[in-house]
């Protein structure tokens, strides 16, 4: 028998087994016995309904015209479907490419010329190395260098972990093995989303090979531009190198989060581990950080990375790389972090680098705001600036850019010591080494606008410095804000600075420090001695809306709802302000009300010398000139004779502020020259009370030695003087009284005695104050400043805090980080009201 014999043979008698089972069965159902437990009844119901369904179902499949015909139907449908989805996605193709025709035909050949030049040019080396980034000051003198280390951590092929690779796959491009570069249906829906949504990213669309594309050979620009050159590069990448190169080239470049670029760079940062030593959880973890790395930083939002995690896990274990009880295993590990790396830099490169990121943010178009219409709002941008922060930050490890600054390392350094000099009596450090008691300052040109020396701290020799101060923290100014925001504003209105105003106590009004009110007084006077009560009804007046707006105007961050209340005149804001915003905002003042953005930042050029940041600082008026100049002629006075008095220069003019918190939590003064603005603020960290600190003491005494130090070789220069232009006092000539007859003429011994007395107490209100000038106590307190118990003002809640009718009794406040880089917030007192001022 022949083999072919054997098969029919074989397929014959499983024919005839398979129809007698058949049969068998049939007649099984068919014949079932009637003698089953149960009602009768029931029981020939069901087998008349098991003969019903059997007869149907012979019918059925007797009835060959019938199933035809629903066979074609279901093909027809089948038809109808494909077709309709097809014609809809060529539709979508067709349109998205008309699209991008109409807007960018001409420039598309470009692309893909310069696109198979790049990758002409590349070879192993090009994903390799980065470029350093050079940081120069107003010397053009180097001070600091930005280098990435992919060289040092970079793996081969062979020794990324499979779980790396499959995971990296598995989460960011399933079609990773099969495309040639890129996701076209997937990057059409990209591109006409950024043109419908005006350069908006709503649809993420890059392959690994895109990805890898854009990290290598282009910026983090968002536009439709760059998504097409990435495509072009993706797709010559795919022609040049093997999958496997690709995938390399993409895990030892793509960005971790906190400076580790590659696998083997975020294994020895979040473990201290060689990649080959990571666990499958540990892995998946890591794979989950590059796909935002904002977000999913293990170091600030853990849960957001563990959940990712998971997620990466359970995509594994669908496509059959893991199993399950893999998965459950790598999800139920515990993942322990070594301890996050203090960054080294000092507070100048802090700055730098901070100011140089939101240039280039600039420069790609990003608006930055401090008004927003709600949380929701306010959420989304928070959202977008962190993102995009991020990303321009890591570019400066590897773009090799030329960073031209306006830092003058010798007043840098003049600085510095003049915080650690005053400051050095309080040796008291934390469990990190860092000293408590602390201080941080800024100066800025006031020619050009821009920081000159910023110190965010005490100078330590430790492994670096976890917070710049002078622009990541925000405090209470205390009555350091009043000239702008009540006394400018107010000579911008029609107000001089002798005109007559009532100091006196009031109805839910603030009390003064010394518990006297002087009556009527000019507006130099209130400035000089810092009184509550005028700033108070002065800033009512304008409204807390108006007051507050140029604030805004300037920049400052932390403005919200819940500052639109009297005791924002005294400094009592739920949040506060930066050393930073201070000084900038009295250096408009000494600009003649012109603001210009902080930034020490002159120029940036590209690793070939082509501009990317132009020397262009921006400004906008905030104050009128000759409000500005009236407000620079009293602060003179507060340096003269008022809370700053003894802190005059030696051989320049110059105009300040003191400002000191309730309880003497945090001590301010800004004050400037026609050359300078430099602020200071000192305090703790932790805010807490400082017997001797107060505006005129360490604050003022920073102050004074930098600014007498940097002014000794200029020329003395005077401040412009503002115009009256009131109309002239008209004199009226008084009409001659008659001499009065003897008995007319009143007692000359009593009348000598009021005058005296009156003298008297007129001196004795100078003495206080004069006395309380040295002790810096001279502006007003919310009550005794011995508690924060409500006063028989009735103007504190029972913490202290400012009463501001909202029925929340939120007073409290505390500093925020920066997105971009994640700096821990301090808290501000809640047991008083905060910002009152008392110097």
């Amino acid at each position: 028998m022949t083999t072919n014999q054997g098969n029919r043979t074989n397929n014959n008698q499983r024919t005839t087994n398979a129809s007698r089972t058949n049969s068998t069965q049939r007649t099984t159902n068919t014949d079932r016995p009637s003698n089953r437990s149960g009602s009768g009844n029931t029981q020939r119901a069901n087998t008349v309904n098991n003969q019903t369904r059997q007869t149907n179902n012979r019918n059925v499949s007797n009835n060959p015209k019938k199933s035809k015909k629903k066979h074609r139907r279901t093909k027809k449908k089948v038809f109808w479907g494909l077709l309709i989805s097809f014609l809809l996605v060529s539709l979508t193709i067709l349109f998205g490419s008309f699209l991008i025709y109409m807007k960018y035909g001409k420039e598309i050949e470009t692309y893909q010329k310069e696109a198979r030049e790049l990758v002409n040019k590349s070879n192993l080396e090009t994903f390799r190395q980065s470029e350093t980034s050079l940081v120069y000051d107003a010397n053009k003198k180097l001070i600091s260098t930005l280098k990435g280390e992919k060289d040092v951590y970079y793996l081969n092929y062979e020794d990324i972990p499979d779980y790396a690779k499959e995971a990296m796959i598995s989460i960011e491009d399933k079609k990773f093995r099969n495309h040639e570069g890129v996701d076209l249906l997937a990057n059409i829906r990209a591109v006409v989303a950024l043109i419908k949504h005006k350069g908006e990213v709503t649809q993420g669309a890059s392959t690994i090979t895109q990805q890898l594309a854009r990290g290598i050979f282009l910026t983090n620009e968002v536009s439709v531009e760059r998504k097409l050159k990435e495509i072009f590069i993706a797709v010559e990448l795919e022609k040049k190198y093997s999958k496997n190169l690709i995938l390399e080239f993409y895990l030892n470049n793509v960005y971790f989060a906190n400076g580790y670029y590659g696998i083997e760079a975020a294994s020895k940062g979040y473990f201290n581990k060689k990649a080959e030593k990571l666990s499958l959880s540990q892995i998946a973890f890591l794979c989950a950080v590059p796909n935002n790395p904002t977000i999913y930083d293990p170091f600030d939002h853990l849960d957001n990375t563990l959940k990712r995690r998971d997620r990466i896990l359970a995509q594994m274990l669908k496509d059959g790389i893991i199993s399950d009880e893999d998965y459950q295993t790598a999800t139920n590990e515990e993942i322990e972090l070594v301890q996050k790396k203090v960054s080294k830099n000092n507070y100048v490169e802090t700055y730098v680098f901070y100011t140089a990121t939101r240039a280039l943010m600039a420069q790609q178009g990003f608006e930055f705001r401090n008004e927003f219409k709600d949380d929701e709002d306010r959420q989304q941008y928070e959202d977008n600036y962190n993102e995009l922060y991020n990303q321009f930050q890591k570019s400066l490890y590897y773009e090799g850019y030329r960073i031209y600054t306006s830092i003058d390392l010798k007043m840098q350094k003049k600085l510095q010591k003049a915080v650690d000099d005053t400051l050095s009596d309080y040796t008291e450090k934390n469990k990190d080494g860092v000293y408590e008691f602390q201080g941080a300052a800024v100066s800025i040109d006031n020619s050009t606008g821009r920081v000159v020396a910023i110190v965010g701290g005490r100078y330590q020799d430790t492994a670096g410095y976890t917070l710049n101060r002078a622009y990541q923290s925000f405090r209470q100014p205390g009555s350091a804000i009043k000239p702008l925001i009540v006394y400018t504003p107010a000579f911008q209105n029609g107000y001089y600075p002798d005109d007559i105003v009532v100091d006196e106590k009031f109805k839910d009004g603030p009390s003064n420090s010394n518990g006297k009110y002087e009556g009527s007084i000019t507006i130099r006077k209130a400035v000089e001695v810092s009184k509550n009560t005028i700033a108070w009804k002065m800033f009512e007046e304008l409204t807390p809306k108006v007051g507050l707006s140029y604030l805004l105007n300037m920049n400052f961050a932390k403005i919200n709802k819940n500052d639109y209340y009297p005791a924002s005149s005294l400094g009592g804001f739920t949040t506060g302000a930066s050393p930073l915003e201070m000084t900038s905002a009295y250096a408009a003042l000494a600009n003649d009300g012109i603001y210009r953005e902080p930034t020490c930042i002159i120029q940036i050029l590209d690793a070939k010398g082509n501009v990317i940041v132009g020397d262009k600082i921006k400004d906008k008026r905030i104050y009128e000139t000759n409000a500005t100049r009236m407000m620079t002629d009293v602060l003179t006075g507060v340096i003269k004779n008022g809370t700053g008095k003894g802190l005059g220069l030696s051989n320049i003019i110059s105009a300040g502020k003191t400002g000191t918190t309730n309880q003497k939590k945090d001590g301010w003064f800004v004050g400037y020259t026609p050359y300078y603005t430099t602020g200071v603020w000192v305090g703790y960290d932790i805010p807490k009370e400082v017997s001797n600190l107060s505006g005129a003491t360490y604050p003022g005494s920073i102050w004074k030695q930098f600014m007498n130090e940097i002014h000794v070789d200029l020329e003395a220069k005077s401040f412009t003087p503002f115009e009256d232009k009131r109309p002239p006092k008209v004199t009226v000539t008084p009409e001659a009284t008659p001499t009065p007859t003897v008995t007319e003429i009143p007692d000359d011994t009593n009348q000598n005695s009021e005058d005296e007395d009156t003298n008297t107490e007129e001196d004795e209100n100078t003495d206080d104050s004069d006395n309380e000038d040295v002790d810096g106590n001279i502006d007003g307190n919310l009550d005794d400043g011995t508690d924060g118990n409500q006063t028989d003002d009735g103007w504190t809640d029972d913490n202290g805090g400012f009463d501001d009718g909202s029925g929340d009794n939120n007073d409290e406040g505390g500093i925020t980080d920066d997105s971009q880089v994640n700096i821990p917030a301090t808290p501000i007192d809640d047991e008083l009201m905060p910002g009152t001022d008392i110097g």
